[in-house]
């Protein structure tokens, strides 16, 4: 028997501050052929003490991995990108490009640019994704993935969409990222 293949994921602090006003960051744990990693660099990045206890919940329930960047190349190329980036996603973006993995960030801008130039569109996701790969997989319904992209609209994290049934039933139509 063979293993199933897993997409390893460095989630950015937004991704994980997005799941954690929502109380869906165990959702990194359970979606099939996934594995959700959290840069140390990012984990120091979540300040606010409620969030924090989130965060270190979920690493201590082993819903997230939490990685250090250790050899010199991934070393070099976070120092390249903290020129110009923060540092949770310089380190996100360095593991994906030295490792092979997928980023999880909403960044926008400069941080986005500099993604899809390095690791490309396929492997730069967000939110969206998350959410999306949930209900596919069962773990939540589309009515509660709308009840926490309501939830995530007051939170000044609006999506393209009016509701997660455009994405999850038309996906030709609004493909998740």
């Amino acid at each position: 028997m063979t293993a199933v293949p897993r997409r390893v994921v460095a989630a950015d602090a937004n991704v994980l501050i997005n799941l954690i006003h929502v109380a869906r960051l165990d959702l990194c744990g359970v979606i099939p052929g996934h594995e959700f990693v959290v840069p140390d660099h990012v984990r120091e990045e979540i300040t606010d003490a409620a969030q924090r206890a989130a965060l270190e919940d979920a690493i201590a329930r082993d819903a997230l991995d939490v990685v250090s960047i250790t050899d010199i190349h991934t070393i070099e190329l976070y120092a390249e990108l903290t020129v110009c980036l923060g540092r949770g996603e310089s380190a996100c973006l360095a593991l994906a490009v030295e490792r092979g993995w997928t980023v999880a960030s909403d960044e926008k801008g400069r941080f986005r640019r500099e993604a899809v130039a390095r690791i490309g569109e396929a492997r730069l996701v967000g939110t969206v994704y998350i959410f999306v790969l949930a209900i596919r997989a069962g773990l939540i319904t589309i009515e509660e993935a709308d009840i926490d992209k309501a939830t995530l609209d007051a939170h000044r994290f609006s999506m393209p969409f009016g509701s997660f049934r455009e994405v999850v039933v038309e996906p030709e139509r609004n493909e998740p990222r």
